[in-house]
């Protein structure tokens, strides 16, 4: 009878539930789509890094195109060339960047060369069209040319591309190859020739930046991990590397975690806001139900069956939300792959696992009950007399239970920002600011009522003055309305000015004063001839920049080659050890260097100590001081120096800058090539000198930083693309979040409005009473959320970008406005019945 009793129990809340939500089903819809939006965000990416890392792994072979690599910045020493011998290379290849000219056309471009010998790659697949080319260009001596290059310059299999000294017929197009990215090719498009004619071009020259590949297949047998460990050591001494195709693939999988972590944090944020919307929708909610539980305990129903009835409701809409979320979740993650296929070196093969369904449904009933229990404890210690009486200002406050469900909202947080950041730190963080955001503008609100209270404006007219009572009257719901509207456009604007300081990271200055082509490895004796070259065609010659190659021989005492070989050295120090420097040496700072220690030497004299100025990155790597000694190996000459000073560096800015600089009077009769720089006014100008310096000094390259700004345009495009695409999912929530709080506050303004109107207001006035409130809202809101957006972009430009913030007006002159007249005509809108219908009629309906 017992047992009978209880699910008989059991099955009338869940019908009292049913009943009262069905009636409350137009309210409770604008809370499910604040679970929905944020969980179809959440499940989305979720879905989308794990098929990016299920490909990552899947297919790391064929994006090497090999097992694993040996490569270095030189031709290899003895003792490597022993090693790749012994291992059995079975291709391989020289790659540098270099001008390429087109006969046909009379056009150049800067393209990267890769003279491969073998047949590579071994995995994945050289696509070239027509498709025999792909295998017979080796033996035909003939040259693949970048797909996109060739429909650029309009030519076709037969043409034919001048690199260096030598012509090679135009074999075919090159669509795609294993080692190779679409943002890399699009700066630099890819021509592949047989290595044997390489010598032939005289492409490479002293100072020349290239790099030798030996590509290799792996036993089934061997341990790649044990390979790359026992190697690494041995090569590094020789400036060599190792890289096989599981490091190759982990390295790329965590490239792409920024990604997903982006995004992640993109979805918490339209998550934060519908569990908001959750909190808010759900308070108004239940004070509104407040009457029905104490009609519930009069008849005889517990405070734990009263209860039991709303969070049953809300358990069914948190479920409903988690699958429909989830659903729809499943459907945007095939859109990713589509977003982001200029950042990935393959295609994505979407598959659908189960861990983020269930995450999603989860997070959809975790996220409505936490957030929902505040509000809910509401119904557990209302008084049945003092609501029947009307009012609700001597309710018990339960203070435990209260701390507890914040402190488990509070935990919630940071274990999700933790799950989703993976530093337990940015996390903490990152809850810190969310809560104290939380705290500001509770703050803001109450001291705004306070404030009204204490100075309410008695004089003004009774339109105004009712406006104002009603933001700090019993059941008000100001506060709850200005932490929805504030966060909400505090999320946004932060979103917006984020952007701004990015896109301010890459901006190109483009003016006569800065150079924008860019002249590379112009040898020695070939110097007059450019600049004879350059300025009878009117151009300035910006800079003439000596660049010296060298390497570290001795630090503060330490042979480099013994740090190389002691296991205890800092892992930060390795590139230095192993590193080739082009230093330049000239007698002054240039715009984009900040003189942080020490002083700046012009010119040594005869006899002098030679001091040197380093860049802050090489002072905290190698542990450098002002007056530590260097010695340095200049191409076989040892130089022993001294730090000077110590320069912060831009290297942000599109100009040569340099990790090392000289003082005149040290280098100049050292082996050395230059950098020209000059700037062309239009793109025929720049065509003219391209392919007069190409007919003379084929080895030269040319880097058009035009073209460069046009592909870093496109890229900031399809990054801007992504941060919108993902900011629409926070900005949907938010207006739902918008809607949902300032619609479920009708009813408490309807019957308002309704006594208003029987005590003879007319409909005009209570327009206005009710137009006033919600722009008073609005502005407050939206105010506080700029105005806190423009601390926290504050932080982020200094202590993350370190860059100078300059704020945009768009927040204030869009935002602002936009998001209070939102409010002002949801608000409206709730009110349309009361101005249309007799009071009578408008009370019998909306009971």
């Amino acid at each position: 009878m017992g047992q009978f009793s209880s699910k008989t129990a059991t099955s009338w809340l869940f019908k009292m539930a049913w009943r009262d939500g069905k009636a409350s089903f137009s309210r409770l819809l604008l809370f499910m789509a604040s679970i929905i939006l944020g969980i179809a965000a959440v499940v989305s990416i979720q879905l989308f890094s794990d098929n990016l890392k299920q490909n990552i792994k899947n297919q790391s072979k064929a994006l090497m195109g090999a097992d694993y690599i040996i490569d270095s910045k030189q031709l290899p020493s003895e003792k490597i060339q022993g090693i790749i011998d012994s291992l059995g290379a079975e291709a391989s290849e020289v790659n540098f960047v270099s001008m390429a000219a087109f006969p046909k056309t009379a056009n150049t471009k800067l393209v990267k060369v890769r003279a491969i010998e073998g047949n590579f790659p071994f995995y994945g697949t050289l696509d070239t069209e027509p498709v025999a080319a792909a295998s017979t260009y080796q033996q035909s001596g003939g040259a693949l040319v970048d797909a996109t290059l060739m429909l650029q310059f309009d030519l076709q299999p037969g043409d034919s591309v001048k690199l260096g000294k030598l012509t090679f017929p135009i074999v075919g197009s090159l669509k795609s190859i294993p080692g190779s990215s679409a943002i890399a090719t699009s700066v630099s498009p890819l021509v592949l020739i047989p290595y044997r004619f390489i010598a032939e071009t005289a492409l490479l020259q002293v100072g020349s930046r290239k790099e030798y590949q030996y590509f290799f297949r792996a036993p089934a047998s061997m341990d790649l991990e044990l390979l790359d460990k026992k190697l690494d050591p041995i090569l590094d001494t020789e400036n060599a590397d190792i890289d096989t195709h599981t490091s190759t693939s982990a390295r790329l999988g965590r490239s792409y975690d920024n990604v997903s972590r982006f995004l992640n944090l993109a979805a918490f944020i339209a998550l934060l806001l519908g569990c908001v919307g959750i909190a808010s929708s759900v308070h108004i909610y239940i004070k509104e139900k407040l009457k029905n539980v104490a009609v519930l305990k009069c008849l005889g129903a517990t405070r734990r069956q009263s209860f039991f009835i709303y969070l049953i409701q809300i358990l069914g809409i948190g479920l409903l939300g988690g699958i429909l979320g989830s659903s729809i979740g499943v459907g945007l993650q095939y859109a990713f792959p589509y977003i982001l296929q200029g950042f990935l070196p393959f295609d994505v093969q979407i598959s659908i696992t189960v861990m983020p369904l269930i995450i999603g449904v989860s997070l959809g009933l975790l996220m409505s009950v936490l957030f929902a229990l505040l509000p809910l404890l509401g119904t557990w210690y209302v008084s049945p007399l003092e609501v029947l009486r009307g009012t609700d200002e001597n309710l018990v406050k339960p203070r435990k239970a209260r701390v507890v469900v914040f402190a488990s909202i509070l935990l919630f947080v940071f274990l999700f920002s933790f799950w989703l950041l993976k530093d337990a730190t940015n996390g903490f963080v990152f809850t810190l600011g969310i809560l104290v955001t939380f705290a500001i503008m509770a703050l803001v609100s109450s001291l705004f009522m306070k404030a009204i209270k204490k100075y309410f404006p008695s004089h003004w007219g009774f339109t105004t003055r009712q406006s104002l009572l009603n933001l700090y009257r019993p059941n008000n719901q100001t506060m709850v309305l200005i932490l929805a509207i504030g966060l909400g456009t505090f999320l946004i604007s932060t979103l917006y000015f984020t952007k701004d300081i990015l896109l301010a990271k890459t901006s190109l200055e483009n003016s006569s004063d800065t150079a924008n082509i860019i002249l590379m490895d112009v040898q020695s004796d070939q110097k007059e001839g450019v600049i004879n070259t350059v300025v009878p065609k009117g151009l300035d010659l910006i800079d003439n920049i000596p660049i010296v190659t060298m390497r570290m021989h001795r630090i503060k005492g330490d042979l480099v080659n013994d740090l190389r070989n002691d296991s205890t050295s800092r892992r930060r120090n390795r590139w230095i050890l192993n590193h080739e420097f082009r230093v330049t040496y000239r007698a002054a700072l240039t715009p984009s260097e900040e003189l942080l220690e020490g002083a700046w030497t012009t010119k040594v004299e005869e006899g002098d100590p030679i001091l040197i100025s380093i860049a802050d990155n090489i002072a905290r790597d190698a542990n450098l001081t002002i007056g530590d000694e260097v010695v340095f190996n200049v191409q076989g000459v040892l130089m022993e120096t001294k730090v000077g000073s110590i320069r912060k560096v831009d290297w942000g800015r599109m100009q040569l800058n340099f990790s090392v600089v000289f003082p005149v009077g040290v280098l100049e009769n050292a082996p050395q090539f230059n950098v020209l720089t000059t700037y062309v006014p239009d793109v025929s100008s720049s065509a003219d000198l391209q392919r007069d310096l190409v007919k003379k000094f084929p080895n030269i390259s040319i880097i058009d930083l035009r073209q460069i700004y046009t592909v870093v345009e496109d890229i900031l495009d399809k990054i801007a693309w992504i941060i919108n695409f993902m900011a629409f999912f926070s900005i949907l929530t938010g207006i739902i979040v918008l809607i949902g709080s300032v619609r479920n506050s009708k009813y408490q303004r309807i019957k308002e409005s309704v006594l208003l109107r029987t005590l003879g207001a007319t409909s005009k006035q209570i327009l206005t009473i009710t137009a006033l409130e919600y722009v008073y809202l609005g502005v407050l809101g939206s105010l506080v959320g700029i105005l806190l957006s423009l601390i926290s972009s504050q932080l982020l430009a200094v202590f993350l970008f370190k860059e100078p913030f300059v704020p945009s007006a768009v927040p204030f002159l869009i935002f602002l406005p936009g998001i209070t007249l939102l409010v002002l005509l949801i608000g409206l809108s709730n009110i349309r019945t009361v101005l249309k219908s007799p009071p009578l009629e408008v009370l019998r309906k909306e009971v």
